[in-house]
């Protein structure tokens, strides 16, 4: 940031003042000399320099002008408006970047604002109860009303969604019941068939208890599998074909400029984010949508959730900044909450309560989303396009890591989840999937059905909802609007945990979002589609334990038929005996098939590349290689996640509490220690399981090597795979090589030059100590003079105390007040600057 002193950025008003106040002769303070210098550059203050206090008073006082309607117990903020001009100047003076500017305002009691936002159009949206989640005791209620003849607000729910339901099955594709048939009758074939066979390999042939029981569990687990495959093979058909005649693809958004009407907000929801790379990924996604000529149809807004003050100022600060840059004030706005409810859900419907009646359209971003101009004008259209559907959901693609854990993760999604995201728009169609980011939403059908009620109960599983995508979709399509996959629409970018431990940290709270959103699967209205969304959810999580407990049940089989004798007559009367069969033969066909249920997809995912074109992917060998690769890896990882989940699912139900913190932006590499803290039980557990089954039966360690070689290898697996220089050297052999990295996407380099020369941003300290720091951090909050005289007292008891104790002094509550609090930061800042009581803290420590 450039500040000037120059007469021309200072109102006419003005000029004279600050003249007298720099002049040195009449002034006499070297501190005034100082603080006038650091309006230009911010140096810090000898510890020895004397001063009058009265000499920065003076400052600000010239600096507010003989028309300011001035406090003199606090002129520094009289001077927040001047203050701000000098460093950004006026509107009306920027000619070579319009709206390089911002719109100070101040009104006639004196109150300075800046405008971080556009001016508020407050609309209701309101979270209607789920009522009744059992459908029994739903049943009776029902009976009961039958009986009330007055209208309640439960019978008039009940009409409304009837209506919607009526919507919904005029917008309801005929051929979905018939596909969903067909996956269905398929998966159940093939559990019935393989549940069978895996039978005839028990020793009793599933007639002992224990057998049942690891019968039913098999059941389970290879229907969920089944699901996965027959989903990655109409995938595979639909993309070898080319297309589907129900896709809601690019080719169906009308050509020309978006109409006029049709105005769109781009939300980019962040809590304490890395904010040099949110702001260099915003700053890509808007040049990109200024190429295609449709920039006026667009709105930007930083909705910001973050406790930190340091990044709390750092927010504002490359607010700025690019606003400066870009010339977008007025089209990039910047809201930050004081009160986080709801976490992210929250944070959108605050938007949509105040600014959300100004939009048809909001397009949601994640802190780590780039979407290219192109992309995001093509979902406008679409929505223009198809007047029925309420929300369109990209499939982004991973690109940007150099760990080597993130890049074999970012080959693995970008060869392979193309296959999965087609299969999943063929079975769903217009009941499908919302990830939460990277998404277009049409705002009033969300503002009036998508608001989040907390699910109702005590334990573990109640209260507010945690992830928030899957019930926003599903009240989406209740009200009878369609969601969409637009998978094959290119342009949508995302980036992956750069290690194993960081994925699982984001796992442990989507599992108990996931388990939470299961208690929604008999909730009214709801579409069948997305009852098995939630069933397809909390699978994800609750495989892993049933997995644990088939091996477990295995092993224990298998020390029951070697530490027990057999017992050949079970009934009385029984005349033959019952021998207990192996047939190792069946078992490894029952493996091979498993299997090729788990790798057939990846295998014709590397087939339809290479009957495309295997260029952008390392050439056909490579790829075929990195596929390689990848499976070892995934096999090695899968039974540590295994244990991980099976922890998460049981501390779900428990009510253990998790921490709901922000997945990290950058490449952060797993050291030895905490490696060995995270992974060191399942060393020792892969040891034990190892040398028992060992000790039963040796030949039977090779069927469970693969699980427990898994374990005694996850501390280096776990280290290695995070490290920066494995990734990199891979990429120089191109191995895991996608797309994005052989012909680099101009939105992502873009956002790779801007991280990389990213500017040191403010902290809380500028916030204090820095003229025009404080400055901006003043005008950004609304001050509020008239206010309980206990709270006045509280408020100059935290100054005084913050000027004597210093910066290290103050708890992050207390940081927090002072920037909400314009008043009081305003005098702080004064009194750093005048006050002989002044803590050296402030100015040694400042960034500046």
């Amino acid at each position: 940031m450039e500040l000037h002193t120059s007469t021309e950025l200072i109102p006419d008003e003005m000029s004279a003042s600050v003249e007298e106040v720099v002049d040195p002769s009449q002034l006499q303070s070297s501190l005034v000399e100082r603080y006038i210098a650091r309006l230009e550059q911010f140096q810090p203050r000898p510890s020895e320099t004397l001063v009058r206090p009265q000499a920065v008073l003076d400052v600000h006082l010239a600096l507010a002008g003989s028309e300011a309607n001035v406090d003199m117990a606090n002129p520094a903020y009289a001077s927040v408006a001047a203050r701000l001009h000098l460093a950004y100047g006026l509107p009306t003076e920027s000619s070579t970047i319009p709206n390089a500017a911002p719109e100070i305002i101040t009104d006639v009691t004196g109150r300075t604002r800046i405008a971080v936002a556009p001016p508020l159009h407050r609309t209701s949206m309101v979270a209607h109860a789920w009522g009744t989640l059992n459908p029994l005791v739903r049943w009776v209620e029902n009976a009961t009303h039958k009986f009330d003849q007055r209208p309640n607000a439960d019978a008039r729910r009940e009409a409304e969604q009837a209506a919607a339901q009526a919507k919904a099955s005029k917008t309801r594709h005929p051929k979905g019941h018939l596909r969903r048939f067909v996956l269905l009758s398929l998966m159940l074939l093939q559990t019935v068939l393989a549940t069978y066979f895996m039978s005839t390999v028990l020793p009793y042939h599933g007639t002992k208890p224990v057998e049942m029981l690891t019968l039913a569990f098999f059941a389970v687990l290879f229907c969920w599998v089944s699901a996965g495959f027959w989903t990655a093979m109409m995938g595979f058909l639909v993309l070898l074909r080319g297309t589907d005649r129900y896709v809601i693809s690019r080719e169906e958004a009308a050509p020309g400029p978006i109409p006029a009407h049709a105005r769109t907000a781009i939300v980019m929801p962040i809590c304490n984010e890395d904010v040099t790379r949110v702001f260099a990924g915003l700053r890509a996604t808007y040049e990109s949508v200024a190429n295609t000529g449709e920039l006026g149809r667009f709105d930007f807004f930083v909705l910001s959730d973050s406790g930190d003050a340091d990044i709390c100022t750092a927010e504002l600060d490359a607010w700025v900044d690019i606003c400066q840059t870009l010339g977008a004030f007025g089209r990039i706005f910047y809201r930050h909450r004081r009160r986080r409810v709801k976490r992210k859900s929250g944070n959108i419907d605050d938007f949509c309560r105040r600014w959300g009646a100004n939009y048809d359209y909001m397009i949601v971003l994640d802190a780590d989303s780039v979407m290219s101009g192109t992309c995001l004008t093509t979902l406008v259209r679409l929505m223009e396009a198809n007047p029925d559907a309420g929300i369109i959901q990209t499939a982004p693609r991973a690109a940007g890591r150099d760990t080597l854990y993130a890049r074999i993760q970012q080959f693995s999604t970008r060869v392979y989840g193309p296959l999965f995201t087609a299969g999943l728009h063929y079975w769903q169609l217009s009941e499908s999937h919302y990830w939460g980011h990277n998404a277009i939403i049409r705002v009033a059908p969300f503002i009036e059905h998508c608001a989040l009620a907390p699910l109702p109960g005590e334990g573990a599983l109640t209260g507010e909802i945690l992830s928030h995508d899957f019930v926003e979709a599903a009240l989406m399509r209740r009200a009878g609007w369609g969601v969409w996959i637009a998978y094959d629409l290119a342009g949508s970018f995302e980036e992956m945990p750069p290690n194993l431990l960081d994925e699982l940290k984001r796992d442990r709270r989507w599992c108990q979002g996931n388990l939470m959103n299961f208690r929604l699967f008999l909730a009214r209205g709801m579409h069948g589609v997305h009852r098995a969304v939630f069933v397809t959810g909390v699978m994800a999580y609750i495989s892993a334990p049933l997995w644990f407990a088939f091996l477990v049940l295995s092993t224990g089989l298998l020390a029951m038929h070697t530490l027990v004798e057999p017992e050949y007559f079970t009934t009385p009367g029984q005349l033959f005996p019952v021998w207990p069969e192996w047939h190792p033969e069946k078992a490894l066909a029952l493996f091979t098939a498993t299997a090729t249920l788990l790798f057939l997809p990846k295998i014709l995912s590397v087939v339809l590349i290479c009957i495309k074109g295997a260029r952008e992917f390392g050439g056909a060998f490579r790829l075929t290689i990195s596929m390689i690769l990848e499976l070892l890896f995934s096999m090695l990882l899968a039974p540590v996640r295994m244990l991980f989940h099976t922890r998460f699912v049981v501390a779900a139900f428990l009510g253990w509490a998790i921490s709901w913190k922000s997945p990290p932006r950058e490449d952060s590499e797993t050291s030895w220690g905490e490696a060995c803290r995270r992974h060191g039980g399942h060393t020792l557990l892969g040891l034990v399981w190892g040398a028992g089954v060992y000790w039963l039966d040796p030949s039977y360690l090779w069927w469970l090597l693969p699980i427990v070689g898994s374990l005694i290898l996850s501390i280096p697996l776990s280290v290695f795979s995070s490290r920066v220089s494995l990734g990199r050297s891979f990429r120089h052999a191109k191995l895991f090589v996608i797309p994005e990295e052989v012909d680099l996407p101009p939105e992502l380099a873009a956002t790779t030059v801007y991280n990389d020369a990213g500017k040191p941003l403010a902290g809380f300290v500028d916030a204090v100590v820095d003229p025009i720091i404080n400055a901006l951090a003043c005008a950004a909050v609304t001050a509020r003079p008239h206010i309980p005289v206990a709270s006045l007292q509280a408020r100059r008891a935290l100054v005084d105390m913050a000027l004597r104790q210093g910066p290290d002094g103050l708890s992050a509550r207390q940081k927090n007040t002072l920037l909400d609090d314009p008043l009081a930061l305003s005098s702080l800042h004064l009194a750093v600057w005048s006050s002989s009581r002044a803590h050296d803290g402030w100015l040694k420590t400042a960034s500046r």
